[in-house]
């Protein structure tokens, strides 16, 4: 039972910290995209998109750059132990690979459709939401999954310093020399990852299929 629960516990911080980067990167991709700001997709050359894109673009370096174990190192230095931190940590380092990942979508999107709606006099809020959004989500949605495949297999590697899940369980039982434990873990372990591969596998089809 104690097994079961840690990992719900687990496939919670999984799902929580791909929905902070999923919604954190649909919030931010876009002025990452070098060709919504010089002008290559229709819309006039702007400088603050320019500096927005530097901008960004830096946030998805630094955050991807640092590896999830420091910043769950970082983050249970200033919250207590729990899921919460683990879900953090992994959030902010998926965060910059979802974002540079979806911002290179839209730098090698078709420019046609959006030319042809500034050629039709729309504007560049109109340009953005049916021409550029509707080609990069299936697109964004299928990495989002992918890296959800990876969110799970990486609770283990932040459960280790007392982030919470099954990762600080299997820390503590090897550390006690609890085999029979060890084993247990690791079966519910598996049984999540396979779980989330089947299930991602399954959503990417229906993503695709829109």
């Amino acid at each position: 039972r104690n097994a079961l629960s840690l990992s719900v516990e687990t496939l919670a911080m999984s799902v929580l910290a791909t929905a902070m980067a999923g919604v954190a990167v649909l919030l931010t991709f876009l002025p990452a995209a070098r060709n919504l700001g010089n002008g290559e997709l229709g819309g006039a050359p702007s400088r603050l998109w320019t500096v927005l894109y530097y901008l960004v673009r830096a946030t998805f370096t630094l955050t991807r750059a640092i590896p999830e174990l420091v910043w769950a190192l970082i983050i249970i230095f200033f919250l207590s132990p729990g899921i919460l931190p683990g879900a953090l940590a992994l959030g902010l380092h998926n965060y910059g690979v979802l974002g540079k990942l979806s911002a290179e979508v839209v730098e090698n999107l078709d420019p046609r459709p959006t030319r042809a709606l500034r050629a039709a006099g729309s504007s560049n809020f109109q340009m953005l939401f049916y021409g550029i959004i509707p080609q990069a989500l299936p697109q964004f949605l299928t990495y989002m999954l992918y890296r959800w495949e990876v969110v799970i297999r990486t609770t283990v590697v932040v459960g280790f310093v007392s982030a919470g899940g099954l990762g600080r369980e299997f820390r503590l039982s090897l550390s006690f020399f609890h085999y029979s434990e060890v084993a247990l873990i690791i079966f519910w372990y598996l049984i999540l990852v396979v779980g989330v591969d089947l299930l991602s596998a399954w959503l990417r089809r229906l993503a695709r299929f829109d």
